[in-house]
């Protein structure tokens, strides 16, 4: 079983589990109910609700309708996790994957402060209502098939002339579509990445990834994130002591932190990448929320090693999952192949509505908009966490994600079971962190949220 974390809801899931994996409660069992765990433990209804919610992840116990949650019949059929057998990679992906869980939970009244995504209204300018008619008419003859393996090709040839305008110079046979960005990384964890290999990611960083790479067995080492980048002397020890082949990372909108690479630190990483055979796999899911002349890796390197990754989930709509990677043509076809035998294509309906919605010149105005709300917003969160007292790690003019922490409280996740108990979700550092068990102050804020007066008024209920 995994190392107990601090939380209240964690450590009652592996209390609980060490109950189930010592024959206490037996395959087919009912668990307590939510009322008698909370009357005999004193927790708070969110807390054990979470923590059941926890072991469903785990794989140990399955809820059913109206009766509880019951320990499911596989359990004891494998062997105890005492005697070495339990996998510690697929556990920690399955607690990553309970995260990701709570992140998505979408519950009446429930404020998600830690949220990473824009409001639904101002996405709502993009006019995805439009689309179909437009889809359904210009591609009868193919969307009841199975796509190009590379994907739509008029949205690959539109992608060569955007990353043109970051100044990424491509073919259209160096672009395959994926679905979403996060399909993309799981190719290049596949093709890259065997079991014990090492891999590096910026530290806090994207936690889903973090996830990904347990799945495959692969033995993670944090790069400490700055303000302007990657903490160079931490990566060049790194990369001298385990000469790993990849390193992931986002030069631009850092998800947690919002910062920003700058250009002498690019221009540092490059060199260090080369003169180790390092790979770059630049995810630059947030382009649209950052200048075109911003300093990124791929465009310096002109995907010689690097792999560059983009999304149109924050600005268009996460429910069309489309996202592609651009690289090398060798690679790219290897990469097409690898996606044939995992989901055969990707989908040409959402990559049609895509590249119909770019097509459009209302797009440039959309996105001039979203640049803006996001601005206002974002400076107007700085100004309620100083009044708060907060402190803010960087402050770009605008962005999707705020890194703040707040005096009195500095154990994040602790605040964030707190506030759970109150209907706010948050996402504390530690959640981001390749060690999530070290205690974090910081944690991930949506500049729109934050500013909901419940969080203010919750946040005052504890004494901050």
């Amino acid at each position: 079983m995994s190392a107990p974390t601090s939380s209240l809801f964690a450590l009652l899931a592996d209390s609980l589990e060490r109950q189930i994996r010592g024959g206490v409660y037996r395959a087919g069992d009912k668990l307590p109910s939510l009322r008698e765990i909370v009357a005999s433990r004193g927790y708070g209804k969110n807390t054990v609700v979470s923590a059941f919610e926890l072991l469903v992840a785990r794989g140990l116990v399955e809820p059913r309708r109206g009766a509880g949650f019951f320990v499911k019949e596989t359990v004891h059929h494998a062997p105890q996790a005492s005697e070495g057998t339990d996998n510690p990679s697929r556990r920690r992906a399955m607690d990553i994957v309970w995260l990701i869980r709570m992140q998505l939970r979408n519950e009446p009244g429930q404020l998600a402060v830690g949220d990473a995504f824009p409001p639904q209204e101002w996405l709502e300018e993009a006019r995805l209502d439009r689309t179909h008619h437009k889809v359904a008419r210009g591609g009868l003859g193919t969307l009841f098939r199975y796509g190009d393996r590379l994907g739509y090709a008029p949205l690959r040839h539109r992608l060569v002339r955007r990353l043109a305008d970051v100044g990424i110079d491509a073919h259209p046979q160096q672009i395959v579509l994926t679905h979403g960005a996060n399909e993309a990384m799981d190719l290049i964890v596949r093709y890259f990445v065997p079991p014990g290999g090492v891999v590096l990611i910026d530290d806090p960083g994207y936690y889903p990834l973090l996830g990904k790479l347990h799945l495959a067995g692969a033995r993670v080492v944090g790069v400490p994130r700055l303000a302007d980048g990657p903490d160079l002397q931490a990566l060049e020890h790194v990369l001298k002591a385990e000469r790993p082949r990849l390193f992931f990372t986002q030069s631009l909108a850092h998800n947690p932190t919002g910062s920003d690479l700058s250009l002498p630190k690019a221009q540092a990483v490059l060199r260090l990448a080369e003169q180790h055979n390092l790979l770059l796999v630049e995810n630059d899911a947030l382009s649209d929320f950052r200048p075109a002349t911003a300093p990124r890796l791929s465009a310096l390197d002109a995907l010689e090693r690097t792999l560059y990754l983009g999304s149109f989930s924050k600005s268009l709509s996460a429910a069309l999952r489309v996202g592609f990677v651009a690289c090398s043509a060798d690679l790219a076809q290897e990469l097409a192949d690898l996606k044939i035998l995992t989901t055969v294509s990707s989908s040409e309906y959402a990559e049609r509505a895509v590249e119909t919605l770019l097509a459009e010149r209302r797009h440039a105005k959309h996105l001039e908009q979203l640049r803006g709300k996001l601005a206002e917003a974002t400076q107007s969160a700085y100004a309620l966490l100083d009044r708060m007292g907060a402190e803010v790690f960087v402050r770009p003019t605008h962005s999707l994600f705020i890194w703040a922490r707040w005096p009195g409280f500095p154990d994040a996740q602790a605040l964030a079971q707190s506030m759970l108990d109150m209907g706010i979700v948050m996402a504390p550092g530690n959640v981001f962190s390749v060690n999530s068990e070290r205690v974090s102050p910081w944690s991930r804020c949506n500049p729109h949220a934050v500013q909901d007066p419940r969080f203010l008024r919750a946040l005052e209920r504890l004494g901050g």
